[in-house]
């Protein structure tokens, strides 16, 4: 055997070797990062159990200033068991949030709105509420359904205020171009069109998707967005901790 011969054979050992090694660190990464997210949701488990007991203090007081509105997004297969969307209602109103916004892409839960009404005690439409009805002390939560098509229709909403009020200005010829459809006349027509309605503080997820899955970006411009896992297992003390953490953290919106 030449010297060449033997290079190549060392170099080729060298190469399965270093396969070998890669392979094994693979494994223990891939070990390492499982068994963190094990002991991980272990101990969010643990906690959880803990904060709905009550053994957990700091989580008994939440400062509901801060916290005027909170808007739940829900998978679509997942908004069709309504069981568990009453489940987090009745939290939510046993927690002392006074407004929520129900939103799915679909509308399955704006079309069993009468049957979660009268199944969440103290819960109203929000329309039909006045301001001495979400009182503090009180146990009520007013209650808004939202879908994609109440977005489709905002947007074409706006679109046609922007269009009627370009048409009836005394001089239209000098506002043509960008400079007409400014930041400021956007905002103000989708105020028209949301009718006042309080933006969210913050939007809890339920689903298998870090997203808002389609709910109506122009209500979401200082939201916290917080993913929450699958409504199936929803914990009240994971519920309680996500509130809790939200209203304790200073907030500078941009400035």
């Amino acid at each position: 055997m030449d010297l060449k011969q033997s290079m190549l054979l060392l170099s080729s050992w060298i190469a399965q070797i270093g396969d070998v090694g890669l392979d094994l660190l693979w494994r223990f990464v891939h070990i390492v990062v499982s068994l963190w997210y094990i002991f991980s949701g272990i101990f969010e488990a643990i906690e959880s159990y803990a904060i709905s007991l009550g053994l957990i203090k700091k989580y008994s007081s939440i400062n509901f200033e801060k916290l005027r509105c909170l808007a739940v997004v829900v998978d679509i297969e997942e908004a069709r068991d309504v069981v568990n969307v009453i489940d987090l209602l009745q939290w939510l109103t046993t927690i002392g949030v006074n407004q929520v916004g129900l939103f799915d892409t679909q509308g399955l839960l704006k079309k069993c709105k009468d049957l979660i009404l009268e199944t969440v005690p103290g819960s109203m439409l929000l329309e039909e509420t006045g301001e001495k009805d979400l009182l503090p002390d009180r146990k009520r939560i007013a209650l808004e359904f939202i879908s994609s098509s109440d977005n489709k229709e905002a947007v074409v909403k706006a679109a046609n205020i922007l269009l009627q009020r370009y048409l009836k200005s005394s001089h239209p010829e000098k506002e043509k171009g960008d400079d007409f459809f400014t930041e400021p006349h956007l905002n103000e027509a989708l105020r028209v069109v949301g009718e006042n309605v309080q933006p969210p503080d913050l939007l809890l997820v339920y689903g298998p998707i870090r997203s808002h899955l389609g709910f109506p970006a122009w209500r979401l411009r200082y939201t916290e967005i917080v993913h929450m896992g699958s409504l199936k297992y929803m914990r009240y003390g994971s519920l309680l901790k996500a509130i809790h953490k939200f209203t304790g953290v200073h907030q500078n919106y941009g400035t």
